[in-house]
Order: structure tokens, then sequence, then C-alpha cells
């Protein structure tokens, strides 16, 4: 197989988990391939440039084609992923303080409480 279709491959090597989403994204103008604007219908051959935000900008180049979803560990092997490295977000932990002298929580404030020590 030379060719597929862009949301096929896409969906096959797991970027999307569906090919509707897939498909979708391509009718959104989230996808692009050797940058131009792709419809989902667009052709993918070995050694294309197809960038893709989903969740992230991902910039990958075609391996290997396929049209069937395949593993993880095969998936990774179709594509070469030239992304940007994801920014790391230094989330500072969430604290509550309360007034030294106010007693117990009420139930109202425990439920605030228990609404920031949940992850």
């Amino acid at each position: 197989m030379d060719t597929t279709r862009v949301d096929v491959w896409l969906w096959a090597v797991r970027l999307y988990k569906t090919r509707s989403a897939a498909t979708a994204a391509c009718r959104g103008g989230h996808v692009r391939v050797n940058r131009a604007a792709a419809k989902a219908s667009t052709p993918v051959k070995v050694r294309d440039r197809v960038e893709a935000f989903a969740e992230r900008e991902r910039i990958l180049e075609v391996a290997v084609v396929i049209d069937k979803r395949v593993g993880a560990a095969v998936a990774a092997t179709c594509l070469v992923d030239h992304s940007p490295p994801v920014p790391v977000v230094k989330r500072e932990p969430r604290v509550f303080v309360r007034e030294r002298g106010a007693g117990r929580p009420t139930k109202r404030e425990r439920r605030e409480l228990d609404r920031l020590r949940r992850p």
C-alpha cells in the first residue's frame, strides 16, 4: 500500500481515539499535510509531514503507511515524531489556611477543604 487517507492514518497511529474525531479535526482545519490544509480524504505517503493539533501541537513524519488500527508499540514505529517538547507546568500545591482561633471547620468548610485536597 502506497497511500492512505490522512484521517485513517491519524486514527491508525492512535493520534485520535476515533476515526470520526480524526475526520472532524481535518474538517476543522487542525490537520496539515506538507504544510497545506488537509481534508479528510487527502492521501498521505511515506515521508510526508503531518501537522495535527490533538491536545497539543504534533508534527509527525509518516514512516509506514497503515490503514488498520494497531497497538501502541507498533504505531510508534509507523511515525517519526518531530513535535516540540511538552512544556512542564509547575503548579503550586493548594493550601488552605484557617485563621487562628476559628475553631473546628463547619460542614460547609470541611467540604471545601475536601474539594481542595482532591487532585
